[in-house]
């Protein structure tokens, strides 16, 4: 968002507008909108920065609920920020710890800080980015004990605040320095550095949120590690230092589904595998922050299964499975997997709605589905994995 935007909308009449409008519904013609705003006088720029934060109001939603129709939006802001609902557990670690003042270190547009204030915690909120940090400004204003700065972090004294919480932004790259990062983990490219969060937190009790994708060498020995998944969508590791960590807990993945919550821990940093046996009656696909904290083995344990390949994160078991970390699919047949054969099958058995998984395969599903052009009334599953050794193709269907 350009500064004279957030000018615009924080105007009367920008503000009126913005209530008149209301979320934009997905299938709204935008062009009669346009039409019609600009026919009553208004300026095209308000015009357009209206629509658009009607647009991110609209998207702002699933994140924020009802929360997301008084608040402001940047592209950026709202993609980094974190649901309101993951927000408020991170706020409840230093309540529970009895820390009554936090640093929000890299507020973006103040998910985290709405979160803390709301459990009457005093929060103290920090963005170098001038517009961002007006924007998280008026998101916090109806809370008497939130204040926003524009600053850099690292420029601060972080010994005064009881504890602290990063959402540290990685920085743009291009070129051979985007692919490097891309490859491999590069404390360098986070913004503040992953030097400068790591020191903060061996001081004071500290959050920290990654990408569900930071890998497992970039995890100190000393934090709690969750992996964080809403209704099956993986949505950030969260690291914990002192005394906002669980002392028995360094891994752990937690589902969050409504209002219930499920979580499966361990007590080590040591990966835990799956035993591997025979492709049996079920295959089970476990949530994906099962499959990022490596405790896939300890899923398997809990409800008796198996991988069927190694380093393949699908389980196995002749008995059907009910649990909220698993999608489960019955296994009709076993194939080679040849995509002439695999076309015949499905001409000939009338399959024409194809749902494509893999793991273990370099197949793009997409490219998979139109090289096979599937017709018919009929409707599986294929699963384009390896099964010990071979690779294989299992056609199925979910288990409702």
């Amino acid at each position: 968002m350009e500064r004279q935007d957030f000018i615009r909308l924080l105007s009367p009449e920008g503000q009126a507008l913005l209530a008149e409008l209301g979320p934009i519904e997905a299938k709204a013609d935008v062009v009669k909108l346009v039409s019609g705003l600009r026919a009553k006088g208004h300026d095209a720029s308000l015009v357009a920065a209206v629509l658009t934060q009607a647009k991110l109001r609209r998207r702002a939603a699933a994140k924020f609920g009802p929360f997301a129709e008084r608040m402001i939006f940047t592209e950026a802001g709202l993609e980094q920020a974190s649901r309101l609902s993951v927000a408020a557990l991170h706020a409840n670690r230093f309540r529970q710890a009895g820390i009554t003042e936090v640093a929000d270190l890299g507020c973006g547009i103040g998910a985290e800080s709405l979160a803390m204030a709301s459990l009457d915690i005093n929060v103290k909120a920090f963005e170098i980015d001038e517009v961002t940090a007006a924007v998280a400004t008026y998101n916090l204003s109806p809370f008497e004990n939130a204040f926003v700065e524009q600053a850099d972090v690292t420029q601060l004294d972080l010994s005064k605040f009881g504890g602290l919480f990063f959402d540290p932004a990685r920085r743009e790259l291009g070129g051979p320095a985007r692919e490097r990062a891309m490859r491999k983990f590069d404390p360098a490219a986070f913004s503040p550095t992953f030097d400068f969060v790591m020191e903060a937190a061996a001081k004071k009790p500290t959050g920290v949120k990654f990408g569900p994708g930071h890998p497992h060498e970039g995890i100190p020995e000393n934090a709690e590690a969750q992996w964080v998944s809403v209704d099956g969508d993986l949505v950030e590791l969260s690291l914990w230092f002192g005394s906002v960590a669980r002392p028995d807990v360094k891994r752990s993945a937690l589902l969050i589904t409504g209002n219930a919550k499920h979580e499966i821990v361990s007590h080590s940093t040591q990966r835990q595998d799956a035993a591997i046996g025979e492709l049996g009656k079920y295959v089970y696909e476990p949530d994906n922050s099962v499959v990022r904290s490596h405790l896939i083995g300890q899923l398997a344990e809990q409800i008796e299964s198996h991988l069927f390949a190694p380093e393949i994160a699908y389980l196995t078991s002749n008995k059907k499975i009910e649990s909220p970390w698993l999608k489960g699919y019955e296994v009709l047949d076993n194939l080679v997997f040849d995509r002439k054969k695999l076309k015949a099958y499905l001409r000939e058995r009338n399959i024409g709605t194809l749902e494509i998984k893999k793991r273990g395969s370099d197949i793009v599903p997409e490219q998979l589905r139109k090289e096979l052009s599937p017709k018919g009334e009929g409707a599986a599953t294929l699963i384009v994995t390896r099964v010990g050794d071979a690779h294989r193709v299992l056609v199925a269907q979910a288990i409702r």
